[in-house]
């Protein structure tokens, strides 16, 4: 078999039924991290079985039939504090050739014992260096707020992001993130999450060249703890279908 992991995964989201910018983490923060003195591993892999057929800039990859992903290292500093690393960054491209697309540091910072409040924050900064095919910039950073409420079985969260090329204060691109969760027990939810990119804040894109994406989400929490989803673009600039899957463990 060709592409193993692109079918179990086409085939995996094709049983539950181009964002401007790929990416190889779909995920609203919840400003929950590990325990200080844990260790811990987030898997995050997406697949994109239907989008753009022609690549963001010369060179890049073609979002349509890629598999985009990235192990993400993390460390509980203090119980306020995650620091982490995301290494390898990683593209399979739909005619099967395997490239490395850079790593990121991360500082996230959030109010302590975030998952025990009725009312939640926090703030993550990440540094990426990239290669020549992900992004057009050889550095680029984020800065994302996070604010939420539990509000019993329901959660409401919102990631207001800010993208910085390093091109100056009006450039910063706004990606907000959102997600609406309903937890059925304490290891099943069900969740819908909203994923759009307005453009530079100085001006923001019209309406039809922004992207929106909304994903339908499954979620485990466990010992090992999985999300799943199943993305839908709402405008011409996003990828028609876009699938995730997210596997998360503490390694001490």
């Amino acid at each position: 078999m060709k592409h193993p992991l692109l079918l179990a995964m086409a085939l995996l989201f094709a049983a539950c039924g181009p964002v401007l910018a790929q990416t190889d983490e779909i995920q609203v923060y919840d400003a929950t991290i590990a325990p200080p003195g844990v260790f811990n591993l987030t898997w995050h892999n997406n697949y994109t079985p239907s989008g753009g057929t022609l690549p963001e800039f010369p060179g890049a990859i073609v979002p349509e039939h890629s598999l985009n992903g990235v192990t993400e290292w993390a460390y509980g500093v203090a119980g306020w504090m995650e620091a982490g690393l995301y290494l390898p960054l990683y593209s399979m491209t739909g005619d099967g050739a395997v490239r490395v697309n850079g790593f990121k540091l991360r500082a996230l910072f959030v109010r302590p014992h975030a998952a025990g409040q009725l009312f939640f924050y926090g703030i993550n900064f990440e540094l990426s260096y990239n290669a020549p095919h992900w992004d057009r910039h050889r550095y680029s950073s984020e800065i994302r707020p996070i604010v939420g409420w539990h509000l019993g079985r329901v959660d409401f969260i919102f990631n207001p992001i800010l993208d910085n090329d390093y091109e100056g204060l009006g450039r910063l691109d706004f990606a907000p993130a959102t997600r609406l969760a309903w937890h059925a027990s304490k290891k099943w939810s069900v969740a819908a999450e909203e994923y759009a990119d307005f453009g530079p804040v100085q001006h923001f894109e019209a309406a039809g060249a922004q992207s929106h994406q909304l994903y339908g989400v499954l979620d485990y929490d466990g010992a090992v703890s999985v999300e799943a989803g199943l993305g839908f673009g709402l405008t011409r600039a996003s990828d028609h279908r876009v699938a995730k899957l997210i596997v998360s463990w503490d390694l001490n």
